[in-house]
């Protein structure tokens, strides 16, 4: 009889995946008239720099942005359909698609591709029907879920816990009879935003270059402080609802 060893391996096959993980790290943190999505401009291939700008996040409407990580082509592919069906969307009902509706549509295109999914965590963040700030995360293959503050990318496993401390206070201990405010203003996530990727450029080589930061404002809302913002452009469609706004800075390059 043969060798059944060798024979097993003389037909072994490699296995190539068709996917690449191309690092970078986003993130959302939701208030209680706003939001703010952010990521990183860097995209990478194992330690091999590719590119210093690829952006992460893409505006959909005045109400919503998205933000996708992990292989950029399928990332730009699913952004690009989502794009073309809320086009589609509004061209038949006159109006933007609401955001709550908008999270069940990624959910049903990402599942429809679960036999071969895109290799994408997705974050979706905006403004809901009621003026409040919201963000929906999603896996590869649709399952999704409503949340205030949530990381994804290559520096997940430290700003997570990070912002879970900063955000929501957790693993910290109140001077006894002091009360915690239960939504950070505006300039105060901004710069926990800000800081927390400094910090992730610092340990981990597949963040860095620039940082991408959307802040919608809900309808009739102040600015916030945006307007001291250094940077601040408003990217707002309309006049007469939510505000967009896109603050871009500089981060460690090497």
């Amino acid at each position: 009889m043969p060798d059944m060893v060798s024979l097993s391996r003389g037909n072994s096959q490699q296995f190539n995946t068709p996917y690449s993980e191309n690092g970078g790290t986003i993130l959302a943190v939701a208030g209680s008239k706003f939001c703010v999505i952010a990521g990183d401009t860097r995209k990478s291939n194992a330690y091999n720099n590719e590119t210093r700008y690829a952006p992460k996040l893409f505006r959909l409407t005045d109400k919503a942005v998205i933000a996708v990580n992990g292989f950029a082509a399928d990332g730009n592919m699913f952004v690009n359909k989502v794009k073309q069906q809320l086009e589609w969307y509004r061209h038949g009902h006159a109006r933007d698609m609401p955001l709550y509706e908008i999270a069940r549509l990624l959910q049903t295109m990402l599942y429809a591709r679960r036999f071969f999914p895109y290799y994408v965590s997705t974050i979706l963040s905006g403004i809901e029907e009621d003026g409040t700030g919201a963000v929906y995360t999603f896996d590869s293959v649709g399952s999704y879920e409503r949340d205030t503050c949530r990381v994804a990318g290559a520096a997940q496993s430290f700003m997570q816990p990070y912002m879970d401390n900063q955000v929501h206070y957790r693993s910290q201990r109140s001077a006894h009879g002091s009360s915690r405010p239960t939504q950070l203003p505006l300039s105060n996530v901004l710069s926990l935003v800000m800081d927390s990727f400094a910090s992730a450029t610092e340990r981990n080589a597949e963040v860095g270059d620039g940082i991408e930061i959307y802040v919608v404002l809900a309808k009739g809302s102040s600015v916030q402080g945006l307007e001291k913002v250094p940077g601040a452009q408003e990217m707002t469609a309309t006049g007469d609802g939510e505000r967009v706004f896109v603050v871009r800075r500089n981060l460690r390059k090497d």
